[in-house]
């Protein structure tokens, strides 16, 4: 199918879900663990109590994925699980700030990770559906702006909040400025999800009958299980070089997310007890801070493909995320807060480029027909670094720093700064898989305009870069 090209309203419609999506997901991450400790969680069992969420979206994402590629009703193939997925995520958002127990919210943070998978994972695979092979990139640039600005929000709501005369607690300590922002988070996650529902077709499959026949065949969680057994095992070698990159990325984000919200509160503004004023004071501008990587995101997440384009992805993807690591290591030498906004744009540089170029890396090596499930699969590798924190950094931490180490959240968010290392220095070891054309034909460099090809010299599924692309022979 020749897919037309979209505009850039329709590419911002298709995409707008996503401002509700991270929208969510920031005030998750950087509120969830000093909501632990205003519970009474120590910092060395934070980790653990993310593990639930993990654990459920190592099942939930791969299922989700193979599922929405063999889905066809009347919302479409992918937007039945955007909406549900928000529906639910919504419904946690709004109920988590009122938690009166630590369990109640790790329960909570279990069933709101979850369903935001189910929301956000099918979005990946939205992108390969709806455009066609130039304007991919476009797309994944799109959802990263998107993310930037979502989480933005999410990051300066309590502080501004706090800044507009908003005080007190709830009963269990947990600040008015953070339930506030949560159930603001609820509304805004399920609207713009709505929006993108409501605004944006999908094109239904190409062969109805065969579609069907393969969907019957294709029955129950069992078969769905086989599906994502059969497409690791026929997993592309580009995704696994890939899957190192993303395991280091994303152990390194985790430690940043779980640990520096504490680790401002203690290390920059001095705070020794997780309800003392200073640490609310810490919590509040470690949140600020945050708003900036994803400010410093959506900035220059329009300028990746161009930087790509002249140095090639995997060049620009890693020395974005030694920019990241350069932010955190910072930290450690920080004591006025208003210097972490400049570590903070070094994370957004890394940020933006984590959230588009691996994809697009990806799309290129991808068969059409897997896009969901093998973008599930792909989240493995985000998933397993949170599994692999929640069960050995508790045990690590004591072992290493003491139990009661006021420090050891600041040395977790410099322990995340040597994984992004260790990430920028794999990202060499992937190799791309080239589109086959002629040598004749020169892309362009403005991707605004298609390149015109004879009929047997059109390439298939690239990214829209200058070296992306697939396999002939995935035709």
């Amino acid at each position: 199918m020749e897919k037309p090209r979209l505009s850039f309203w329709q590419i911002w419609n298709m995409s707008f879900g996503f401002f509700g999506i991270q929208f969510g997901w920031g005030l998750q991450l950087g509120n969830m663990s000093a909501i632990y400790e205003k519970l009474g969680a120590d910092p060395d069992r934070i980790p653990f109590l993310w593990l639930a969420a993990p654990m459920t979206g190592l099942v939930v994402q791969p299922i989700i994925g193979a599922m929405s590629d063999r889905t066809w009703n009347r919302l479409g193939r992918r937007r039945p699980y955007f909406l549900v997925g928000a529906i639910l995520a919504s419904a946690a958002l709004f109920i988590m700030p009122d938690s009166s127990t630590l369990w109640m919210a790790a329960g909570l943070l279990w069933i709101l990770d979850a369903s935001i998978n189910v929301s956000m994972e099918p979005f990946r695979a939205f992108v390969a559906d709806k455009l066609p092979e130039e304007q991919r990139t476009a797309g994944f640039v799109m959802q990263s702006f998107f993310i930037g600005l979502g989480a933005t929000f999410a990051g300066a709501l309590p502080f501004l909040f706090s800044r507009w005369g908003i005080v007190g607690t709830t009963e269990s300590g947990i600040p008015l400025t953070v339930k506030y922002a949560f159930q603001i988070g609820a509304v805004v996650f399920l609207l713009a999800v709505l929006w993108t529902v409501a605004t944006t077709n999908e094109y239904p499959p190409e062969d109805m009958a065969e579609f069907e026949r393969r969907r019957r065949e294709k029955r129950g969680v069992a078969a769905y299980f086989s599906e994502i057994f059969s497409a690791m095992r026929e997993m592309p070698p580009t995704m696994r070089q890939l899957a190192v990159v993303q395991f280091f990325t994303w152990l390194g984000l985790f430690s940043m997310w779980l640990f520096y919200v504490p680790a401002v509160a203690r290390h920059v503004f001095g705070a020794t007890d997780a309800r003392s004023p200073a640490y609310t004071q810490g919590q509040e501008w470690g949140n600020l801070t945050f708003s900036i990587y994803s400010i410093t995101c959506f900035a220059i997440a329009f300028v990746l493909p161009k930087l790509a384009r002249a140095m090639g992805r995997r060049a620009v993807h890693a020395l974005a995320l030694l920019c990241g690591a350069a932010g955190l290591y910072s930290v450690y030498f920080i004591s006025d807060p208003w210097l972490l906004m400049l570590s903070m744009v070094g994370v957004g540089i890394a940020w933006a480029s984590i959230l588009s170029l691996p994809y697009a890396i990806l799309a290129g090596a991808l068969p059409p027909a897997r896009m969901g499930v093998y973008m599930g699969i792909f989240n493995f590798f985000i998933v397993i670094p949170e599994i692999l924190q929640a069960l050995t950094f508790g045990p690590l931490i004591r072992a290493t720093f003491g139990a009661d180490n006021p420090n050891t959240p600041l040395y977790m968010v410099i322990f995340g700064a040597t994984c992004l290392v260790a990430a920028a220095l794999c990202v060499v070891r992937v190799k791309e898989v080239p589109a086959r054309i002629p040598a004749t034909a020169v892309l362009q460099a403005d991707e605004t305009e298609p390149l015109t090809l004879p009929e047997a010299a059109q390439p298939v599924p690239s990214t829209g870069l200058v070296d992306g692309g697939t396999d002939l022979r995935e035709r």
